[in-house]
């Protein structure tokens, strides 16, 4: 038996991960970042508008941009050679 995810993957889902900055309700020149990832369809994201719409109608901190990505999981295998590493702090 195949497993949720790859169920749904081999139906054209895949994993998007949303970068969302919304102003703090107390300090309206305050951004916050929220990340918010999950399975969802693209180009259409529904899951994704069903959150939006969730935060817009029930929360204070009002959206200020929102910025998605998403990678299909299934595919070909990619390799990739790095040659430097960079480290903060």
């Amino acid at each position: 038996m195949m497993t949720n995810e790859l169920h749904r993957q081999l139906q054209g889902w895949s994993l998007a991960t949303a970068e969302i900055m919304y102003h703090m309700p107390d300090y309206h020149s305050v951004l916050q970042s929220f990340i918010w990832q999950e399975y969802d369809l693209a180009p259409r994201f529904p899951r994704l508008i069903r959150f939006l719409d969730f935060w817009h109608a029930n929360l204070d901190g009002p959206l200020a941009s929102v910025r998605v990505a998403h990678r299909s999981l299934i595919g070909p295998a990619e390799l990739r050679l790095v040659d430097a590493e960079w480290k903060l702090h």
